[in-house]
């Protein structure tokens, strides 16, 4: 019998590799375990399509986990409470601001397991540093990935391809991955123009009628939208976030499955 120590490293480096072969092909790639690409991987695999989502940290949540100023608390507009009920999420409303609150640990824990639950695979320490594209026409058909502390270390790696149906720019005010397209892919005719500053009220409702298909096999949400297409930022209130999780995993069914 092996030892213990040899037994534990057998076993994480065959249950690692058996992961990443059967996702190194998927229907669906979320870049960004934030508020809107947590919702939007719970949907899409919750609608039966194979779901991985990518985050370049070694956390998920996004901006949750700050709050407003470090303070523990979130704010959610009445648009959104049929998604805290459907991942579980309680809330207290205050009737003075007519806002619901959540405590922001328990916002991010619940996204995260319910999109678990789902069937949507979470793999963290990885970035996106580049898009696979095909022409005419153009299209995005996956993207290329590394371990983020090897890009932190500056050292030259090689990285590996994940091929997908449809790429989901979820990363948030930097918006990486559209970045990426606009700088490597400029006949796609993208422009990242950044977010405008503060107006909340405007910002949430941009945020999920802007979520949707940029090109071909790539769609953003979240604040990735605003950073597209020049939106308001609304600050620690996530109702948009995650109603735009929703939307352009409803856009990415029709596309996918025609439903």
């Amino acid at each position: 019998m092996s030892t213990l120590e040899s037994r534990i490293t057998k076993a994480i480096w065959k249950a690692t590799a058996e992961d990443w072969l059967e996702f190194s092909e998927v229907d669906v790639i979320v870049v960004g375990a934030g508020p809107a690409g947590l919702t939007a991987g719970k949907y899409l695999a919750g609608d039966g399509l194979k779901t991985l989502v990518l985050e370049r940290r070694l956390s998920f949540g996004g901006g949750i986990g700050g709050g407003g100023m470090m303070l523990h608390k979130v704010a959610v507009g009445s648009g959104a409470l049929h998604i805290l009920d459907e991942f579980g999420i309680r809330r207290k409303y205050l009737p003075e601001f007519d806002l619901y609150v959540v405590d922001a640990a328990e916002l991010m824990a619940k996204l995260a397991a319910k999109a678990l639950d789902s069937g949507a695979k979470i793999l963290t320490g990885v970035s996106v540093e580049d898009l696979i594209v095909r022409e005419q026409p153009f299209r995005v058909e996956g993207v290329v990935v590394q371990w983020s502390a090897v890009q932190l270390a500056s050292l030259h790696v090689d990285p590996i391809f994940i091929q997908s149906k449809a790429v989901v720019d979820a990363t948030g005010h930097d918006a990486e991955v559209l970045k990426v397209l606009e700088r490597k892919n400029p006949r796609a005719g993208v422009r990242v123009a950044g977010e405008s500053s503060a107006w909340a009220e405007a910002g949430e409702i941009a945020v999920v009628e802007k979520a949707g298909k940029v090109v071909e096999g790539l769609y953003t949400t979240g604040m990735a939208v605003a950073s597209l297409y020049q939106a308001y930022r609304m600050g620690p209130i996530f109702s948009g976030m995650l109603l735009s999780g929703k939307r352009v995993a409803q856009e990415i069914r029709r596309d996918l499955k025609g439903k």
